[in-house]
């Protein structure tokens, strides 16, 4: 019987089609790209009586400098997503301690939230001596948010982590979504995980109210004018993946930045327009804001075949990070256990 487990998942960027895979939009498409390293969660259940009462768990989370025990039918609400994946899918006589470690700045428009679900409850399945379904993983999670929790949760960020690679996904209705792996080539991820450049702008993703404001905003009868761009634009990006056009992949991403700006300008913050322009000024293709916009977040490019002055003029600019995120073909899964 496993008795401990550790699981990975990636993250996503140029998530083009992003707003169109969620409750308000009704029906959409979304392309996105996997990419390392994204979150990692190892758990273990311990038998001893004396480590704790049943229905126990130890839960660390180092990005925050967390550690705290608590009761599966008491959660304290620290961590709620963490808490109601644990207290939904640690099986019946559970006791155990879990970490969640991220690779990332939390807030980083990446979906991490749904990556660190998507990890842990693979982890309590695996402890539970169930399989890795990405389908039914995707789906738990992201029933946790929405129903277990009532948050508002496009279907993307789920699916991305639990199947990881590259795929257009195409929803409709909300929350039904088929998957459609791209099946690049050798060559267009080798040049993925050459030209593609993720900057962290240096602060989380705040932007909670204005995303209500844009919601708000959709549910009037403009709504299909402003989100038809973003399903164009994710079908022009996958279109460009499986020919290998990195140049028409840019130019669909940059297509999704404006269609983004078009919902409410404040999506794409000055900031994030900073690091366009320089990306524009050494020779890339494209980029998006990654998630749905506002401040704070990420930023990822298609920059040129050898972006090195680019990173360094991205690096110079006080406040910025360039992450080192590489292209993920594979995605939530056991790295170790015994």
């Amino acid at each position: 019987m496993t008795t401990w487990v550790r699981v990975r998942a990636p993250v996503r960027v140029l998530d083009a089609g992003g707003w169109t895979d969620t409750w308000f939009a009704g029906h959409g498409a979304v392309c996105h790209l996997a990419v390392d390293p994204g979150v990692e969660i190892s758990a273990r259940r311990h038998e001893a009586t004396g480590w704790g009462p049943i229905g126990t768990v130890d839960l660390h989370v180092p990005a925050f400098g967390d550690r705290y025990r608590f009761a599966l039918d008491q959660p304290p609400g620290r961590h709620p997503l963490v808490e109601a994946a644990l207290r939904h899918w640690a099986f019946p006589g559970f006791r155990g301690a879990v970490t969640v470690a991220s690779s990332v700045p939390p807030g980083s428009g990446l979906g991490t939230s749904a990556s660190v679900l998507v990890a842990l409850i693979a982890a309590l399945r695996a402890l539970a001596g169930d399989t890795l379904d990405p389908e039914v993983v995707a789906r738990a999670a992201h029933d946790v948010e929405t129903v277990d929790l009532g948050l508002q949760s496009g279907v993307q960020d789920q699916i991305a982590a639990a199947h990881g690679g590259s795929n257009l996904l195409t929803i409709d209705p909300y929350p039904e979504v088929k998957v459609h792996p791209l099946g690049l080539t050798t060559a267009t991820w080798d040049a993925l995980a050459t030209r593609i450049v993720t900057v962290y702008l240096g602060s989380p993703h705040r932007s909670s109210a204005l995303h209500e404001t844009v919601i708000a905003h959709l549910q009037d009868s403009r709504t299909e004018t402003l989100l038809a761009p973003l399903r164009t634009a994710a079908r022009l990006a996958a279109s460009a993946l499986v020919a290998g056009r990195l140049d028409a992949y840019g130019e669909a991403m940059t297509a999704n930045t404006a269609a983004q700006a078009a919902l409410h300008p404040a999506l794409v913050s000055p900031l994030a327009q900073v690091v366009l322009d320089v990306a524009k000024r050494h020779g890339a293709d494209g980029g998006k804001v990654n998630g749905a916009g506002g401040d704070g977040g990420t930023v990822t490019i298609v920059g040129p075949d050898d972006p090195g002055d680019l990173v360094k003029a991205l690096g110079s600019i006080p406040g910025l990070t360039v992450l080192p995120l590489r292209p993920a073909p594979e995605g939530a899964r056991i790295i170790d256990q015994g």
